[in-house]
């Protein structure tokens, strides 16, 4: 399972103008750095959209070493993603203030390194994934990953504004995953969910994106705020936004499920929805970021994902 990695911001000190590394690192700096390599951040995120699907499928809850096995499978690979991007990226994440404070702009780990980890963590999440849980989970995890790194990292990202857009499918996979992980078989319901989080993920990482925009025009990566202005960036958030909503919503007709989640898609989606139009008509007429405040809508889309699929994992467990 992968997660786009422009999704979230740096550790704390991303923003520290401070070279490379000099001293010699000790044990717990290299452990730390490996880590780093994960963006655990971004997998927490990842395992919020794939821990409530397994309730959802399971229609209450489900069992408790499959929950464990699929959320250590889906670490591991979200963790490989991540650390196979900072590979590739290692040249434009040295000159960005957001990412120069990772390991391999900080040559606390070499690349030779970090590929040998990414890989192991790959080969071991399908191996758990494969044994533990069931092959169809292991093959979507094992593509999404895929996807991510030759898609998204290695095509995309450097190439056009619609990187996020499409390289963002991986990041809507863990969906899949966690209904496959207890029904063994794909159907509409998660295939909704999945379109959900697609369409979640352009105006999450533009209001992050409007925010880094300097950093990404200097390494030459044409994400959608480096090429248009803020207001055109706020309109196309504001239709992406509508076609979410829009999406979450058709969950309660076709799975059939209690009020709870319907009520909570409403209410969350129409909060979303004031706010996008809110940064949206900042933007008109100014370009200053004090002024927009993309960061106000990017830390409201994380609490939008979270709570919505909180009330997918609840509604089972409420009206079963």
């Amino acid at each position: 399972m992968t997660y786009v990695g422009e999704s979230r911001p740096a550790l704390p000190g991303a923003d520290d103008s401070s070279g490379p590394q000099t001293g010699a690192p000790g044990f717990k700096d290299v452990v730390a750095a490996y880590v780093g390599l994960t963006k655990p951040r971004v997998i927490e995120l990842l395992l919020l959209t794939t821990v409530p699907v397994m309730f959802f499928a399971a229609r209450g809850v489900p069992p408790l070493g499959l929950v464990v096995a699929t959320v250590i499978g889906g670490t591991l690979s979200a963790g490989s993603a991540s650390a196979y991007n900072c590979v590739y990226d290692r040249d434009i994440d040295e000159q960005m203030r957001r990412t120069r404070r990772r390991a391999l702009p900080r040559h606390m780990v070499s690349p030779l390194a970090a590929l040998i980890f990414a890989t192991v963590l790959a080969v071991v999440s399908t191996v758990v994934l494969a044994v533990f849980v069931n092959p169809l989970s292991a093959a979507l995890s094992l593509g999404a990953n895929a996807f991510y790194v030759f898609g998204y990292t290695m095509i995309l990202k450097r190439r056009t504004t619609q990187n996020i857009v499409w390289g963002g499918l991986a990041g809507c996979f863990p969906a899949l995953i966690g209904w496959t992980a207890v029904t063994n078989e794909l159907s509409w319901i998660p295939v909704i969910l999945f379109a959900v989080v697609f369409f979640w993920t352009p105006p999450h990482t533009w209001a992050l994106a409007l925010r880094y925009r300097e950093d990404y025009a200097n390494v030459d990566v044409p994400m959608l705020p480096v090429v248009k202005n803020a207001r055109e960036v706020g309109r196309q958030i504001v239709l992406y936004s509508y076609v979410m909503v829009a999406t979450s919503l058709l969950l309660w007709p076709v799975a059939g499920t209690g009020p709870v989640y319907p009520i909570a898609a409403a209410v969350l989606g129409a909060v979303f929805l004031v706010e996008a139009h809110r940064m949206w008509g900042r933007a008109r007429g100014t370009e200053d970021l004090s002024v927009i405040q993309p960061m106000r809508l990017f830390h409201h889309s994380n609490l939008y994902l979270s709570l919505l699929f909180v009330a997918v994992a609840l509604d089972p467990l409420l009206f079963r």
